[in-house]
């Protein structure tokens, strides 16, 4: 066939990329992207990410971000193929490459990293979730096109969950019981060497079933302001007003951290 030229080879081929452009527009939207079994739970929740209406053994590249509460972006990204029928689940599918590889069915939350150095991902107001979106874009290095793509709502209060701010004599927490029926068993949870009176652990805890105290020690309200030395006290004031809790099981022992007596549980990081 001869080459034609001139203004019909310019229509033709501008006909030509019209019709590519429309193709990968009805492609991109048959593309989804699925967080099974809901789209909102509690952060430690497990999801099942999936895609479907790939191409057959296509190569793509999945992105997970949320932006904290100080507006500072968190990312992580991995490289997938898939599989004949043009699916992905992130259950049987094996990374490639990325923030991480293998098979890591809940792989794109734990590597979350900020783009402002030396951040740490932590949540200071358990009565708002985080909102993660995942995306899914065309090939592998560097991805293309954004193909498809679903936010994640993930909360750190699960419904029914009670939050006790507690002033008890010089004790500062926060006490979280869960919603069904007590008594429960206790933990006592003190952050570590931040100081503050973070709360995300113990208000998950709550949701599995245990009483747990957010007990802050130094950097909150009329506490030390510095970490330099403490009274014993304080800490027995917390274990016994947590004895004195009608909603805590004295009886009861939780595992998996050191245990005290009458069933609590001491838990630092």
């Amino acid at each position: 066939m001869p080459c034609v030229f001139g203004r019909a080879s310019a229509l033709s081929s501008s006909r030509a990329v019209g019709v590519r452009a429309a193709l990968s527009r009805a492609a991109m939207s048959t593309v989804s992207v699925r967080v099974a079994p809901s789209a909102k739970g509690l952060f430690d929740d497990p999801v099942r990410l999936s895609v479907r209406g790939l191409s057959q053994l296509q190569g793509v590249t999945l992105r997970a971000s949320l932006t904290d509460e100080a507006g500072v972006p968190f990312r992580s990204s991995a490289q997938y193929r898939a599989d004949s029928g043009g699916g992905l689940d992130l259950t049987s599918s094996p990374a490639l490459g990325g923030s991480y590889t293998g098979m890591e069915p809940m792989g794109l939350l734990w590597p979350l990293l900020p783009e402002t150095p030396h951040r740490r991902l932590v949540k200071r107001d358990v009565l708002t979730p985080f909102c993660v979106d995942f995306e899914v874009y065309e090939g592998h290095d560097p991805p293309g096109q954004r193909l498809a793509g679903v936010t994640n709502q993930r909360s750190f209060l699960g419904e029914g969950v009670q939050r006790v701010p507690v002033r008890e004599g010089k004790v500062r927490a926060t006490l979280f019981v869960p919603p069904v029926p007590g008594p429960f068993p206790g933990i006592i949870d003190i952050y570590g060497t931040g100081g503050g009176l973070p709360e995300y652990r113990d208000s998950l805890l709550a949701s599995r079933g245990f009483a747990t105290l957010a007990l802050a020690y130094y950097e909150n309200e009329d506490l030390p302001k510095q970490m330099k030395e403490f009274h014993l006290e304080y800490f027995e004031d917390a274990v016994n007003y947590m004895l004195r809790h009608p909603q805590v099981d004295f009886t009861s022992k939780c595992t998996d951290t050191a245990r005290l007596k009458h069933g609590f549980s001491w838990g630092n990081p």
